[in-house]
């Protein structure tokens, strides 16, 4: 695999991107911390939590190139069973610096904890924001099929010529994602990608690991082949892979040494071509109705021995 350039450091991101020119990157993907207490972080107040991020991100928006992006994976914070949406919270700090926000895309995911006082979580959400109006955007590239490429026009100066793009239609701005039919793909905010959790193919030591087929979708959208993608929080190196699958030059920096050391391994496993990734647009698996743990427990039935399935 032919593997571009690319910087992973253990270092603080912002002294990090003090030394990078202004203008340059052209995608910054990444998931802040929640300030929920996780090893990487310390939990504080909401209030100093987002002031404490506001450096950074003036920095992310200097090294941002005109045409470039930054998708914003956030979840919420939680205190004292009271839930804080961060991404709402977020919006109004990337505006204040002068973004602009071209989608609010959600992340479905099918696990996780169960809530015992609330419905339980099963999404996070991705805000893309763009520096300028002039950005990439690779429609061409996202296309999907047509439902009906044959349809014609009916009136006017048209009428009888093909009314359909032959490449494709614009995926519009609903996403969903690993459906059965690639031709629903990027065709809803919605992106259903599983999480990576103990079972998932790129399982790594990392408590909030991201999948790398996430990454990939907005690199493939929003960069072309050489642009330089960053992650400020890279963890165990998600976003370099995607970034290097596709031929993109990837920055990351970390401040926990074993989750470098991690992403590393698999960095020189994706050169070795022998690193397992969940492939992009595969289906979410879905239990089939003979298998046992789609099957009622036999202490459940209550005597019906006909009552087999969810």
């Amino acid at each position: 695999m032919n593997i571009l350039n690319f910087q992973y450091k253990c270092v603080d991101a912002l002294n990090f991107m003090k030394e990078i020119p202004d203008n340059t990157v052209k995608l910054i993907i990444t998931s802040p911390p929640y300030n929920i207490g996780k090893e990487y972080e310390v939990k504080t107040n909401i209030n100093t939590y987002l002031e404490n991020m506001k450096p950074m991100i003036r920095e992310m928006v200097r090294i941002l190139a005109e045409d470039g992006s930054i998708c914003w994976q956030t979840g919420n914070y939680v205190e004292n069973g009271e839930v804080f949406p961060l991404d709402i919270f977020y919006y109004f700090i990337f505006k204040e610096m002068g973004l602009k926000l071209r989608n609010r895309i959600i992340w479905h995911f099918g696990h996780g904890l169960h809530c015992k006082n609330r419905f339980s979580g099963r999404y996070e959400t991705i805000l893309w924001f763009t520096k300028s109006d002039s950005y990439t955007f690779n429609l061409d590239a996202v296309r999907i099929p047509s439902k009906y490429p044959g349809k014609k026009y009916y009136k006017g100066a048209k009428k009888g010529q093909l009314s359909c793009n032959k490449l494709g239609k614009n995926p519009e701005d609903v996403w969903e994602i690993t459906v059965k039919r690639l031709e629903d793909d990027w065709d809803c905010l919605i992106w259903d990608i599983p999480n990576v959790k103990s079972n998932h193919v790129e399982k790594e030591d990392h408590p909030c690991q991201f999948p790398v087929e996430l990454v990939e979708r907005c690199v493939l959208a929003l960069t072309n082949p050489t642009d330089i993608v960053y992650d400020p929080f890279c963890g165990v190196g998600s976003t370099l892979i995607g970034a290097l699958k596709n031929d993109r030059i990837a920055y990351g920096t970390e401040l926990e040494q074993k989750y470098v050391k991690i992403g590393c391994d698999r960095i020189e496993r994706l050169k070795k071509d022998c690193l397992k990734t969940r492939p992009i647009y595969q289906e979410i698996y879905k239990p089939k109705m003979n298998d046992k743990v789609a099957q009622i427990p036999l202490e459940w039935r209550n005597g019906d021995e006909n009552c087999k399935y969810v």
